[in-house]
C-alpha cells in the first residue's frame, strides 16, 4: 500500500533575502532596497530637489501670444496642451527626471498666477524607483513681442500689397473685404491703409504678403506686378536689404455691369453676343447674354491681353416697371427666359412709351414688378466698343433696355436689419473723408447691403451675424409706437443663416 508523502511532492521554492530596516525596523526585501523601507527612503530622499518650484512666463498682451525662449512666439490658449508644455520647457533639471502626469490648478483668471502639479519618477537604487508629486508656481508677467512692436513704429513694413480698381464705387472692395475676415487673411497684416481707390496691406514678412496675393488670386480675377527697393547693404558679407511692393490690380467690371466685348473675343470664348451682362465676379468674369442665356468666361489672362471697360455701372441704372411678361419655356440654372413689357417709371402718367425686351429674370418677375435696367435707347455712351457694335451686324439686335434685377421694397430705417457685417480696421490717414466722400462711402455699403440680401449665391460665401438683441428690440419699440399704418416690408435673411459672434470665434479657434 503506498503512502502519499507531501513533503516529497512539493515544488522547492526560493524564499528572498528578507533584512530589518535599518531606520524602523519592517521587513524589506533587501535586494531590491538595500538596507531601508520604502517609506524611510521616501522621507530622507527628494528626487525633485534639483527642479525650482517657481518660475515666470511672458505673454504679448496685443497678440495674447507666449514667449518661448529664446525668440519664438507662440499661441497658447490658457490650460491648453501648448501652454502645458511651454510651462514643462521653462523648468530647468526637469529633462532628468522621467515625467508621468502633468496638469494645471486652478487658480484665480486674474491673479497673473499658473499653477502646475507635476508627478515624476527617478530609479535611485538597484530595482527601486522613487515618485514624488511637487507643485510649481508661474507669475504671468507682460513683455511686448516684436511683430506687435513693429506694428506702432512708423516705416517698418517690409512688403505691402497695393490692391486697387478703377471704379466709381467700393462695392468690390466691399465684399473682398467680407471675404479677408472669413478666411483671416489678413492676420499677418501689421497695418491696414485705406486711400482713394484702393486699399494698402502692410507686412513685416515677404512671405507673409505673397500669401496673402495667393489669396487675392483665388478670390478675384487681379493683375499682380512685384517691384523692390534696395534699403541697405553691406559690403562685407553682401548682405541685402530690400522693401518689396505688389501692386494688385483687379479688373474694372463688377456685378451687374453691362459690358460690349470686343468682337474677336465674344467670338473666341463662344461666339457670344458682344452685348452681355455680368452676372458674377469670381476668379473670372462670368458673362450672361439675357436675350438667349447663353454664358461665357473671361479668365484673368484673357482679359489682360485686351483690357475693356464696361459700358455702364450700377451706377447708371434706371426703374421700370413690369406691364406683360410671357416666360418662353427656356431656362438655365435660376435664369427663365422671357418676354416683357416695360415703361419708365418715371414716364408713368406722364405717356404711353414702352418697350419690348427679353430677360433672364422670367422666374421672379410678375406684372406691376419693379425691376432696374439700363435704358439704352436715346442714350450716348463714350465708349470705341459700343461704336463699333451699332455698326456691325449685331446692331440689330441691340435692345432698348437690359433688365438687370428686381427692385424690392426696401424698409425705411435700414437699422432693423437682423443681421450685421463685421469691418476691417483700417487706417483712414491723417485726414478724415469730406462730407461728400462720407456720403458715398454710406451710398456704397448701403448699396453692397442689398446685393447681400437680394442675391443667395452671394450670400453663400459670407459670413452673416446676428444684430445685437437690444437693437432688435428698440425697433419693436419703433414700429409699435409709428402713427403710420404702411406697410413697411423689406428682405428677411432667414436666421439659421446667421452666425452668433462667439460661435465664430468658436470655430476659428478650434
Amino acid at each position: 500500500m503506498e503512502v502519499d508523502n507531501p513533503i516529497a511532492f512539493r515544488p522547492t521554492q526560493k524564499n528572498a533575502a528578507t533584512i530589518l530596516c535599518a531606520d524602523c525596523g519592517a521587513p524589506v526585501d533587501g535586494t531590491i532596497s538595500g538596507a531601508f523601507c520604502y517609506d524611510c527612503i521616501k522621507l530622507k530622499t527628494d528626487v525633485t530637489s534639483g527642479i525650482q518650484r517657481d518660475a515666470t512666463l511672458h505673454m504679448c498682451r496685443d497678440c495674447d501670444r507666449w514667449l518661448s525662449p529664446p525668440t519664438s512666439w507662440v499661441v497658447a490658449p490658457p490650460e491648453s496642451r501648448e501652454l502645458l508644455s511651454l510651462c514643462l520647457r521653462k523648468l530647468r533639471g526637469l529633462n532628468k527626471l522621467r515625467i508621468i502626469d502633468a496638469s494645471f490648478i486652478w487658480t484665480e483668471p486674474h491673479s497673473r498666477r499658473i499653477k502646475v502639479k507635476i508627478t515624476v519618477q527617478q530609479e535611485i537604487g538597484e530595482g527601486a524607483i522613487m515618485q514624488q508629486s511637487f507643485e510649481v508656481e508661474y507669475t504671468q508677467n507682460y513683455q511686448q513681442c516684436p511683430d506687435c512692436a513693429k506694428s506702432y513704429t512708423h516705416n517698418t513694413w517690409r512688403a505691402v500689397v497695393q490692391v486697387r480698381q478703377k471704379v466709381p464705387h467700393k462695392r468690390t472692395f466691399l465684399y473682398l473685404e467680407q471675404l479677408i475676415l472669413k478666411h483671416h487673411a489678413h492676420k499677418d497684416a501689421i497695418n491696414i491703409k485705406e486711400i482713394h481707390d484702393g486699399v494698402d496691406f502692410f507686412f513685416a514678412q515677404r512671405n507673409h504678403a505673397e500669401g496673402f496675393v495667393d489669396f487675392l488670386k483665388a478670390v478675384c480675377p487681379v493683375s499682380v506686378k512685384k517691384s523692390q527697393e534696395l534699403i541697405s547693404m553691406d559690403i562685407h558679407t553682401s548682405t541685402r536689404s530690400f522693401k518689396f511692393s505688389y501692386s494688385a490690380e483687379i479688373v474694372p467690371i463688377c456685378k451687374d455691369d453691362l459690358v460690349v466685348l470686343p468682337m474677336a473675343m465674344a467670338k473666341k470664348i463662344g461666339n457670344i453676343s458682344p452685348l452681355t451682362l455680368c452676372h458674377r465676379i469670381g476668379t473670372s468674369i462670368n458673362l450672361l447674354d439675357p436675350t438667349t442665356l447663353q454664358t461665357a468666361d473671361v479668365s484673368t489672362d484673357v482679359y489682360w491681353r485686351a483690357p475693356f471697360r464696361p459700358l455702364a455701372d450700377v451706377l447708371d441704372l434706371a426703374e421700370f416697371m413690369i406691364l406683360d411678361i410671357e416666360p418662353l419655356g427656356q431656362s438655365k440654372g435660376r435664369f427663365f427666359l422671357a418676354e416683357a413689357t416695360v415703361a419708365r417709371a418715371s414716364d408713368l402718367g406722364v405717356n404711353d412709351t414702352t418697350y419690348y425686351t427679353r430677360t433672364h429674370l422670367g422666374g421672379i418677375l410678375h406684372v406691376g414688378d419693379s425691376v432696374m435696367g439700363y435704358h439704352l435707347t436715346g442714350t450716348n455712351y463714350n465708349n470705341p466698343l459700343f461704336d463699333t457694335l451699332e455698326e456691325s451686324k449685331h446692331a440689330s439686335h441691340i435692345p432698348d433696355v437690359v433688365l438687370v434685377k428686381k427692385n424690392y421694397p426696401r424698409k425705411k430705417k435700414h437699422s432693423r436689419r437682423n443681421w450685421k457685417l463685421r469691418r476691417m480696421a483700417k487706417d483712414e490717414g491723417e485726414m478724415l473723408p469730406r462730407k461728400q466722400d462720407q456720403e458715398k462711402m454710406e451710398r456704397d455699403f448701403e448699396m453692397f447691403l442689398r446685393d447681400v440680401e437680394e442675391d443667395s449665391d452671394l450670400r453663400a460665401g459670407l459670413a452673416l451675424y446676428k444684430a445685437q438683441k437690444a437693437q432688435e428690440e428698440a425697433d419693436a419699440m419703433e414700429i409699435e409706437e409709428s402713427d403710420d399704418g404702411e406697410d413697411d416690408e423689406g428682405l428677411e435673411i432667414p436666421m439659421e443663416q446667421l452666425l452668433d459672434d462667439f460661435e465664430d470665434m468658436t470655430m476659428h479657434e478650434e
